[in-house]
């Protein structure tokens, strides 16, 4: 079992690395995607994965697009409507992907993660989130013993405790609560206007409910956010102290997202305030309690993320930390991304193009790709890097029958400097990475990363 020392702010050795760099929720990562890889690739590798000797439980993803009204940070695929009746057409489709994909697996095959994304999924009334549930029920074999990793996404201004009450009756034990900021100028810039009240009560609700973990997220980096406000706000959530908090970094991309563009580029911290925010708020956290898994995220030790971290069986998927390293993950609704077998696969990313596949009674599948084994021992290196800050050469050589220093020689060469600069150590055949190179862990994993070494890293976001 592993003990992790606090991880090390060093402002030096952050200026010096902090560039662009996938976030790995997947490798090869999306932008490897292709329109050759087509929905008869994605059906017969889903057919091959019942023929496994012991073919893998399932994770289910549902993506519900639509939002009441548009955060301008926002970058996610959303609809933002105050009109409730585009949701009935939507699941109307969702029911038939749901049959359609539950016709690729065994129904032997037990959903341990199920988690509904958005948008906002609770845009859904009671009586579509009943239903929605009911034909999951119908289509796949969900456990009905509360041990599944059941989750969901929630926004306080779209929830009561008559919501949270039939969520946990419906089978979730799980959920993400968005939050942000609870200053209200920084609320007002952003067009997020949640108070205290909204949020307590809805994590409350859950408590008493008996979900088994919550987690608050937070966005440092936006309009008016200085040291001492968004200390403010993290003083008020540990009050309450959520099992996980995710602080994410504000990445203001506004040629990408439309709605960025309303908000006023003057009125956000600059990059030095930016990472005295994320200073103090990694010092206060920790003097809290909190264990820093890593990618923005923090947990209290006896935490499922922590723990499984400790050891060493965290994983990370498009959900992002997880403890269920053996599903097969399907992705439904619109944008959803599936990684089943060999290969992930996406879904088409607009909602008229999505009708028209349904309705043609195809899958959703538009592009994706299928891993070579170059791919695979990637993936797990780069996994066993960014979830557990460790990585046991011995292993990877014996499961791919490969030695690990001739096939990653220049690789191991390229992390020469990182290891001087103190963000690693190599000793023997364990590579360790060290509290002063947690943040900057996806520059580690950059190196292992093949396309990264043909290609520019300049279009994803900033690693800090």
């Amino acid at each position: 079992m592993q003990n992790l020392e606090p991880v090390k702010f060093d402002l030096d050795l952050i200026k010096k690395y902090d560039k662009s760099g996938p976030r790995y929720t997947s490798y090869p990562t999306a932008v490897e995607f292709h329109s050759g890889f087509t929905a008869e690739d994605y059906i017969k590798t889903a057919a091959a994965t019942n023929q496994e000797p012991e073919p893998k439980a399932l994770s289910l993803y549902f993506h519900i697009p639509f939002c009441d009204t548009v955060c301008f940070y926002c970058g996610c695929n959303k609809i933002a409507t105050k009109d409730r009746s585009k949701s009935p057409p939507y699941l109307a489709r969702l029911y038939k992907e749901l049959q359609l994909q539950s016709d690729l697996f065994d129904n032997s095959r037990v959903v341990k993660q199920l988690h509904w994304g958005g948008g906002t999924p609770t845009f859904l009334n009671h009586d579509e989130i009943k239903a929605l549930m009911h034909k999951t029920r119908k289509a796949f074999n969900l456990l009905g013993d509360d041990t599944g990793e059941y989750s969901i996404e929630i926004d306080p201004r779209e929830a009561t405790s008559a919501t949270i009450e039939l969520l946990r009756a419906e089978g979730f034990n799980r959920m993400s609560l968005g939050l942000q900021d609870f200053d209200p100028r920084v609320q007002l810039a952003v067009n997020r206007i949640q108070t205290e009240e909204q949020t307590f009560s809805v994590l409350n609700a859950a408590r008493n409910q008996g979900f088994h973990s919550i987690s608050i997220d937070l966005i440092y980096g936006l309009p008016h956010q200085s040291v001492k406000s968004f200390s403010k706000t993290l003083e008020k959530v540990l009050q309450i102290k959520p099992e996980r908090l995710s602080v994410f970094n504000y990445a203001h991309l506004p040629q990408l997202f439309k709605p960025q563009r309303r908000i006023n580029e003057q009125d956000l911290p600059s990059p030095e305030q930016k990472l005295d925010i994320l200073q103090s708020t990694m010092q206060i956290l920790g003097d809290a309690g909190y264990v820093y898994i890593g990618m923005d995220h923090f947990a209290l030790p006896d935490d499922e993320l922590a723990l499984a971290q400790a050891k060493g069986s965290l994983y990370r998927n498009f959900q992002g930390y997880s403890t269920h390293k053996e599903c097969d993950l399907i992705g439904l609704g619109v944008s959803s991304i599936s990684m089943v077998g060999n290969c992930y696969a996406q879904n088409v990313k607009t909602l008229d193009e999505y009708e028209a596949k349904i309705d043609s009674t195809d899958l959703a599948v538009f592009r994706g790709i299928e891993l070579t084994s170059d791919d695979i021992i990637r993936r797990e290196v780069i996994t066993e890097i960014i979830c557990n800050f460790k990585l046991d050469f011995s292993a990877i050589e014996a499961k791919y029958q490969i030695d690990f220093a001739s096939y990653f020689a220049p690789e191991l060469n390229d992390l020469t400097d990182m290891q001087q600069d103190g963000l690693l150590q190599v000793n023997g055949k364990i590579l360790t990475v060290l509290p002063g190179g947690r943040l900057l862990v996806r520059n580690i994993c950059m190196v292992f990363d093949k396309y990264l070494r043909t290609k520019s890293s300049s279009g994803f976001s900033k690693v800090i």
